[in-house]
């Protein structure tokens, strides 16, 4: 079965950690007074960056901004989707520069960049499948960017309530394994328990065949993964999650972040996707 998964390579936008901190408290993964090893998180960042790069997918970076330490979240900042990129207005005062330092790289490399008028957060709360987007609700995201980003992209987006603060984002609790690109219907890994019984049933619906994560690989931060349709770039410590992917055929890659889950951030977090 491995062989029959197929890799598409990706196109990723990232930002170096140089400043990142944990300055304020804006989810329950977040204590000030909690200290940050700016020097292990480099190093973490710079051994996914090598994975990506290993695995042939390209990754071009951001310049930080002294004063955003949080700017290392780059899945956050925009949805680039078609080749159109709708920038984000994040949910915190804290992060709302933030929107200004990746919107200037979108136009230098040639995008047109329309700014969200409604909360919104990027790849935070919206995951395209393929065939659809999901777009996450509840904490950050408002349901009228839902409606913003249907009318943007012309692609229909499946809202979903999130309802543990926790799993603040979509893309903490929901990743994509396979977006239906050689024709298949795709498919998704999940935690039910992140999202209201509404939302669970129409997953159900959905993805019959997802894989179902535990309380305690969700929370090792093992659904903030970034898969290119056959390797899967994971946290080592989902272990259980990683087991279940490698029975389906895919190809776990453990990459260690865990300092960046003392800000709520994992391997997704830290990565945008630009989609041409």
């Amino acid at each position: 079965m491995p062989d029959s998964r197929v890799p598409r390579l990706r196109r990723f936008l990232v930002c170096e950690p140089r400043h990142f901190a944990v300055q304020y408290s804006i989810n329950p993964w977040m204590h000030p007074d909690t200290p940050v090893d700016v020097d292990l998180a480099q190093d973490q960042w710079r051994e996914l960056i090598h994975a990506y790069r290993t695995h042939g997918h390209t990754v071009d970076s951001v310049e930080p901004v002294a004063a955003l330490p949080d700017m290392v979240f780059a899945a956050n900042c925009a949805l680039v989707l078609g080749g159109r990129v709708l920038g984000s207005l994040f949910h915190a005062p804290e992060r709302r520069p933030e929107s200004t330092a990746y919107d200037s790289w979108f136009k230098s490399a040639g995008y047109e960049v329309f700014r969200s008028e409604s909360v919104c957060e990027g790849e935070g709360d919206l995951v395209p499948t393929g065939r659809h987007l999901l777009a996450g609700t509840g904490f950050r995201t408002t349901r009228e960017a839902h409606r913003q980003a249907q009318e943007f992209f012309g692609v229909p987006v499946i809202s979903l309530q999130l309802v543990d603060p926790r799993f603040y984002h979509l893309d903490t609790a929901l990743f994509v394994l396979d977006d239906g690109s050689d024709g298949s219907p795709g498919n998704i890994a999940y935690y039910p328990e992140a999202f209201s019984p509404g939302s669970r049933a129409v997953l159900a619906r959905l993805y019959p065949d997802a894989v179902i994560a535990t309380r305690e690989d969700a929370m090792a931060f093992g659904l903030n993964s970034v898969s290119d349709g056959r390797h899967v770039f994971i946290s080592p410590r989902a272990k259980e999650l990683a087991d279940q992917l490698a029975r389906q055929g895919y190809v776990p890659v453990p990459v260690d972040l865990s300092e960046f889950q003392k800000a709520g951030g994992g391997i997704k977090c830290v990565t945008q996707e630009i989609r041409p």
